[in-house]
């Protein structure tokens, strides 16, 4: 295969990350691979390649929606003001206004409240 020579030892995992390689191209020096049950070994390599190779990806997913799920957590006070937060753009106080969001999360959906103004509003709830 055309890959980068190794210079020291490396796992089957971090060839399998290298764009070129995947895990049954790898089937020749991975003396301890399992035998797969009939009928299922096609889409057991397909899912070891795409948890290896999309690894990072999916941790930054996770990473994603574990601070979505805080945002979500996050309350918003029923009388809040927010003309009184003065860095806040004109279009997401009208619609903050208009909505009146109970939850960070949700005020982060709202068409016209950039994460700017999710970022304001974060600062100024926690002043």
């Amino acid at each position: 295969y055309d890959s980068t020579p190794l210079n020291s030892g490396t796992t089957l995992a971090e060839l399998i990350r290298r764009p070129e390689l995947s895990y049954e191209a790898l089937r020749p020096i991975d003396k301890k691979r399992p035998v797969f049950p009939e009928g299922l070994e096609e889409e057991i390599i397909e899912q070891v390649n795409i948890s290896i190779k999309y690894d990072g990806y999916i941790k930054r997913q996770e990473k994603q929606v574990e601070q979505f799920k805080k945002l979500e957590k996050r309350k918003i006070p029923e009388n809040i003001d927010y003309d009184d937060i003065k860095s806040l753009r004109i279009e997401a106080v009208q619609k903050l206004k208009e909505y009146r969001p109970v939850s960070i999360g949700q005020a982060s959906r709202i068409s016209g409240v950039s994460p700017a103004d999710i970022s304001v509003l974060l600062v100024y709830l926690n002043a």
